[in-house]
């Protein structure tokens, strides 16, 4: 009886009366991975000069050999080594000129788009798709954007450079069907590909000349998956975005389509839907929205 009299009468110890709150420990340096880092936009403008570089590797080599050989070629004729230094500065101004003349080509991507189809949807689509632009423009930090509804029976949206600046073009059956938490997930994926720096690698990648390879591994293999998960982390609503990939996976391609034209095969990396034009799915690429929707629905 004693026992339990004292069990019952036992003070809690200093170690039970401690503080149970542990304070957090805040990591100044954390970001989150759904967001875009200044390393991803600065790899992805890496890539265009790589790519600009590597088209003059073969000229420069050549422009340099002569360079060397008119220096060495002093030892007989002190002008000779003038004319080398002409000629190596005069390269190199063009070298840095070929570089602006890239990214102006790039720029008339939108244009070409706008040249090959036709102006469609209502008043009332119009002002929707304004809407859903503005208020999203503000969420990604991308101003100046011109929203543009074509005719097309396909679902497809693509934000494309033109000489005015940046242009959203979205199809009109896109507008009619679907839904506007889906709507804005294919707003908010175009978006965030200019927030990751896709856009311009993108751009000159479907205006300049080269084979099917090299074109997609300019405008980045995989990219418009990492771009549904920056849109999808802005909006907050995978699910919307991932109803959205369905509807293009589920529809295939349309007759009179732009997405069933030659044209397309050169524009398809900049577009939501790349394989607008395919008949099945391909759930070992990364950019199939079949497998982009199956992810989301993960979230």
């Amino acid at each position: 009886m004693a026992t339990k009299q004292k069990s019952r009468n036992r003070r809690p110890s200093t170690r039970d009366r401690g503080p149970r709150y542990v304070e957090p420990v805040l990591d100044p340096t954390w970001q989150s991975p759904y967001l875009p880092s200044a390393e991803e936009r600065e790899a992805n403008g890496a890539a265009v000069r790589r790519f600009a570089w590597r088209r003059r590797i073969p000229v420069t080599i050549a422009v340099a050999v002569l360079v060397v050989a008119l220096l060495v070629g002093a030892i007989v004729s002190v002008w000779l080594a003038v004319l080398g230094v002409v000629i190596g500065a005069a390269y190199g101004w063009e070298l840095y000129r070929s570089f602006g003349r890239l990214e102006r080509i790039g720029t008339g991507a939108g244009d070409s788009v706008a040249a090959l189809v036709r102006e469609g949807g209502t008043t009332h689509d119009r002002q929707r798709l304004a809407t859903v632009v503005d208020r999203l423009s503000a969420t990604f930090g991308v101003d100046g954007v011109v929203a543009e509804i074509i005719d097309d029976q396909g679902y497809n949206a693509t934000l494309m450079r033109r000489h005015g600046g940046l242009a959203l073009f979205v199809t009109s059956s896109l507008l009619a069907d679907f839904e506007l938490i889906e709507l804005e997930g294919v707003v908010a994926h175009c978006l965030a590909r200019q927030r990751l720096g896709l856009v311009e690698r993108q751009c000159i990648a479907a205006s300049s000349s080269m084979d099917v390879t090299a074109r997609r591994a300019l405008a980045g293999v995989g990219q418009c998956y990492r771009a549904d998960e920056v849109a999808a982390a802005a909006i907050r609503y995978p699910l919307g975005l991932a109803s959205a990939l369905r509807r293009c996976a589920d529809q295939g391609p349309q007759a009179g389509s732009y997405f069933v034209s030659p044209a397309f095969a050169l524009t398809r990396w900049s577009w939501f839907d790349p394989f607008a034009d395919a008949t099945a799915s391909d759930l070992g690429d990364l950019d199939d929205p079949l497998l982009r929707a199956l992810a989301l629905e993960e979230w």
